[in-house]
């Protein structure tokens, strides 16, 4: 242990001897270091904003939307028919064990007034069942209730995209709007939840009771008056969203008279799929941001394989001096050594500073999202150690293996 510190101690008064040459060989691993630092938390931010975003639309959530069908050998696009209706959500709600709730949505593009301001924007017919599935809150009011629904009452529940437009920085609760010469009373404002995964704002929004929406606003499908546009499904826990998809396709199916080998005329989308589709592209890319970083520490571990090739040139000297005076092999060999690894690790611990600093400026400047791990230090940390030990072992060992006679000759 005491060789040890004492190689440390030579390793410092060397490097100290020619401080430019130094710092110029440690910029290479302090760049690489940085650059792994900043570009993986760059990566783990992304992921972890997709999962915000994903969680945004709702816990457990799963999309159930009308399906294509075929007329005289045309197949329709997706939607092209209402297949799906209020009695559905309430059959999956009720017959679905692995699904707590259901809510059946219709929706349009309208026109919403209050006085001299107006907005166009997407009005949603749902059900108080919704608010819980897409896990909404209020930022002020309250929720329209089922009595609402049972009535039609028209009352509204506003985005805040739609508040701000229509109201500015006024509280609209209580207030009227009109929506196709209809009043409606706002019965309040929406917490605001950002941009969903597929980049739409999920704030520009009113929520109208269903009932309201087809009777007064949007129309109910001439078909089929409870025909909706989609229903939102809640599975009771993320470990039961297949096996909730699984049930209540197979009760869609059987309430739709489709038989066995038939295509479905609704289709279901899990966000977990999406989710993970996502987070593997953004792992990707962090994974390609990191292999990229890390070619700045291989090029620094080279540069400190050439200084310490020029250092063994230029202390021959010194190093055939020790050996007449008796030091071994393993002297010479871990003295080379642990000056290559001081390098590293003193630029590794510059390099973290740098990197978190990085990462600061990109959050603050870009407005991207970084998240730096613990792990993430550690790992370009001990790399840069490691770079150190690897790219310093052939200066060492050439240096350890001199002939001590050729060195005391050497000019």
């Amino acid at each position: 242990m005491n060789k040890i510190f004492a190689s440390m101690r030579i390793a410092l008064r060397a490097l100290q001897v020619n401080r430019t040459r130094s710092a110029l060989t440690m910029l290479g691993i302090i760049i690489g270091v940085a650059a792994v630092i900043a570009m993986v938390g760059v990566g783990a931010g992304a992921t972890d904003r997709i999962q915000q975003q994903i969680q945004s639309m709702g816990a457990n959530l799963i999309i159930v939307l009308p399906g294509s069908v075929s007329s005289n050998g045309v197949r329709l696009g997706s939607g092209a028919v209402a297949s799906l209706t209020q009695d559905d959500a309430k059959a999956i709600a009720a017959e679905c064990p692995s699904v707590s709730l259901a809510a059946p949505a219709v929706r349009g593009n309208v026109q919403i007034v209050n006085g001299n301001s107006n907005w166009a924007t997407t009005a949603q017919g749902v059900t108080p069942d919704y608010m819980t599935i897409r896990d909404y809150t209020m930022l002020s009011g309250q929720f329209f209730t089922t009595q609402d629904v049972d009535a039609a009452a028209k009352t509204a529940v506003l985005g805040q995209t739609v508040a701000q437009n229509l109201f500015g920085i006024s509280d609209p609760t209580g207030q009227v709007v009109i929506i196709k010469n209809v009043p409606f009373t706002v019965a309040g404002v929406l917490t605001p939840k950002g941009q969903s995964p597929t980049g739409q704002d999920q704030d520009d929004v009113i929520l109208l009771p269903i009932s309201t929406a087809t009777q007064k606003v949007l129309g109910a499908n001439k078909a089929n008056a409870k025909a909706v546009g989609s229903l939102m499904v809640q599975a009771s826990r993320a470990g039961t969203m297949d096996q909730a998809q699984q049930e209540l396709t197979a009760l869609l199916r059987e309430r739709h008279r489709i038989q066995p080998g038939e295509d479905d005329d609704f289709t279901v989308r899990n966000l977990t799929e999406v989710y993970a589709a996502q987070e593997s592209s953004a792992q990707v890319m962090s994974i390609l941001l990191g292999a990229i970083a890390s070619v700045s520490l291989i090029v620094g571990g080279i540069g400190i394989m050439n200084i310490m090739l020029v250092s063994v040139t230029e202390r021959t000297r010194e190093i055939g001096l020790r050996q007449a005076v008796g030091a071994k092999t393993r002297d010479i060999l871990s003295q080379f050594l642990v000056e290559a690894v001081t390098l590293s690790l003193l630029g590794g611990i510059i390099g973290i500073v740098v990197g978190l600093t990085a990462s600061l400026l990109i959050s603050h400047f870009a407005q991207w999202s970084t998240k730096v791990s613990l792990l993430s230090i550690l790992l370009a940390f001990l790399f840069s150690a490691l770079v150190g030990v690897f790219f310093g072992y052939y200066p060492a060992r050439k240096a350890a293996y001199m002939d001590p006679i050729e060195a005391l000759r050497y000019e």
